[in-house]
């Protein structure tokens, strides 16, 4: 079973519907238990980091993803990812859960051309950093997946696993461990999506 953290930020429609599609057993939830009996777990976002961070903070469950980590895969999933990252400075400085080393800031200073809007909205293909990796056992190099975002990971070279070109190699996908998280949202990425979640629904 999947574990869908509800923590009150997120399009948990697309995704538990994609899940469905897939065949694949998902249960939306903010339950320690669950979590703990899950064989998988997925955390997705949209938003502000600040503000999910602290809804997350705030159902407990921050202690328990950290020690479930180090025994199950989770997945994170657009803001969902950049949580993962040790901080974010979206409108400040916050922290994240520390469980990817980096940081995420805005995208527009970063971008020499004038033209590249932000949010950078649309489809990119996919530069596959580590096209061995598990997670992309389904994907092959430029196939393409959908972003929506404003701010990017930084200086995580290690754990990237996957960049798209938006003026810059933005960070599409990382890894720490089994701690998974990407920038483009797989459930909404057509049958490109659809197939690395089946990858990951079968680590």
């Amino acid at each position: 079973m999947i574990a869908v953290i509800d923590y009150g930020v997120g399009n948990l429609f697309s995704l538990s519907s994609a899940l469905r599609y897939l065949g694949l057993e998902s249960r939306i939830t903010r339950d320690a238990e669950e979590i703990e009996k899950a064989d998988r777990v997925i955390l997705p976002g949209v938003g502000a980091f600040g503000d999910a961070m602290q809804k997350l903070q705030s159902t407990g469950l921050v202690p328990v993803l950290r020690a479930e980590t180090q025994k199950k895969p989770l997945l994170g999933i657009c803001l969902g990812m950049q949580l993962l990252f040790d901080k974010s400075y979206e409108y400040g400085q916050h922290k994240g859960l520390g469980l990817i080393g980096g940081e995420v800031v805005p995208l527009g200073p970063y971008l020499a051309d004038p033209a590249l809007k932000v949010p950078h909205m649309g489809w990119n293909a996919l530069n596959l950093c580590r096209p061995q990796d598990p997670l992309f056992r389904y994907i092959s190099e430029g196939e393409c997946v959908y972003y929506v975002h404003s701010f990017y990971a930084r200086n995580c070279r290690e754990s990237t696993l996957a960049t798209s070109e938006y003026g810059i190699a933005v960070t599409g996908a990382v890894k720490n461990g089994l701690v998974y998280g990407t920038q483009f949202h797989p459930e909404k990425s057509g049958e490109t999506g659809l197939r690395l979640l089946k990858a990951f629904a079968e680590m």
